[in-house]
């Protein structure tokens, strides 16, 4: 229950998209809190009965519901709103799947493969990841989270935007701050796909994919003529999988899509080589709890990409 907030944004308040002419569920006022009670990524397809079968009938017109969206009085183009991360209110399980077709290396990937996951709701201690015995710390985050592009719609809700959407940025956790640019009056705020843990990159396309509630503060700046989101947080981001260091991998050469294709294909392999994880779980280890980065851009033709495995989910 989100006990301290003005008002709840209720599951069954959901759209499927971003469209400036979507009529709002809530109107709000500057430093309002608000608590979303988000469904996982899946819309509810997948669950704790699913299998990877699963997988082959999903609906994609019920992936990533959006709760809302809110209308912040006030909120005009050229404004920006200030969102305040206050709380989540975990569900306790989730699932990561490799969707055929979906993903960095769906092309190396073609069969579905689903995990379910269970994970301890109040103390968020490291989750099982039972197939190959390894833990994997969790950090609770939106994964979606924007406002109506001034553009008419509607626009899917899959691609991010400048006004926010599906930035899947894990960062977007507790005590973090971020402004969003407002195109729209209204804002018209919406949000949910909310996650357990996911490594920068999410690299097979899902995290760990957990319905959960999540309670905001919203605050409206006025002209501020903010060009895309920002984002400040309130401390380090990845402590919780920095203790006992990293496997890394590169990819070099004048693409950086392909030589971060190659960082992660060269993790997989060395994950079976050195630890015995089968390729698909290594895949999907990856993008729950591994970092892409752009490590070297400066020194063209040739860029680096790596790609950091926490070991710490050996411990």
């Amino acid at each position: 229950m989100c006990q301290a907030c003005v008002h709840t944004i209720h599951r069954h308040k959901a759209h499927f998209g971003w469209n400036r002419d979507t009529a709002p569920v809530h109107v709000a006022g500057s430093g309002d809190v608000l608590c979303f009670e988000c469904a996982d990524a899946s819309g509810g397809q997948i669950d704790v009965d699913a299998t990877a079968r699963t997988l082959e009938t999903l609906d994609f017109g019920r992936i990533n519901p959006l709760n809302g969206p809110v209308y912040v009085e006030g909120a005009q183009p050229g404004d920006a709103l200030k969102i305040t991360v206050n709380r989540f209110h975990p569900s306790g399980q989730g699932w990561t799947a490799n969707i055929p077709g979906f993903g960095l290396l769906a092309d190396q990937f073609p069969e579905p493969s689903l995990y379910l996951w269970r994970y301890d709701r109040v103390t968020l201690g490291p989750a099982l990841f039972g197939h190959e015995g390894v833990r994997v710390p969790l950090k609770p985050f939106i994964g979606t989270i924007g406002v109506a592009p001034a553009e008419p719609g509607p626009h899917s809700v899959v691609p991010p935007r400048r006004v926010g959407g599906n930035m899947d940025l894990r960062d977007i956790a507790e005590g973090s701050v971020l402004y969003l640019p407002v195109e729209v009056e209204g804002a018209l705020l919406s949000l949910g796909d909310t996650h357990a843990a996911q490594g920068d990159g999410e690299v097979c396309g899902t995290a760990i994919e957990s319905a959960m509630n999540v309670e905001i503060r919203v605050e409206l700046l006025k002209r501020t003529a903010l060009p895309a989101p920002r984002l400040t947080t309130s401390g380090p981001v990845t402590r919780h999988l920095d203790g006992a260091g990293y496997e890394v991998t590169t990819g070099i050469g004048p693409d950086l899509f392909q030589a971060a294709r190659e960082s992660v294909s060269r993790m997989i392999d060395l994950l079976g080589c050195q630890y015995g994880i089968s390729p698909i779980n290594a895949y999907m280890l990856c993008s729950v709890c591994g970092d892409l980065r752009v490590s070297e851009i400066v020194d063209v033709p040739n860029f680096i990409v790596s790609f950091y495995f926490p070991r710490i989910v050996f411990h």
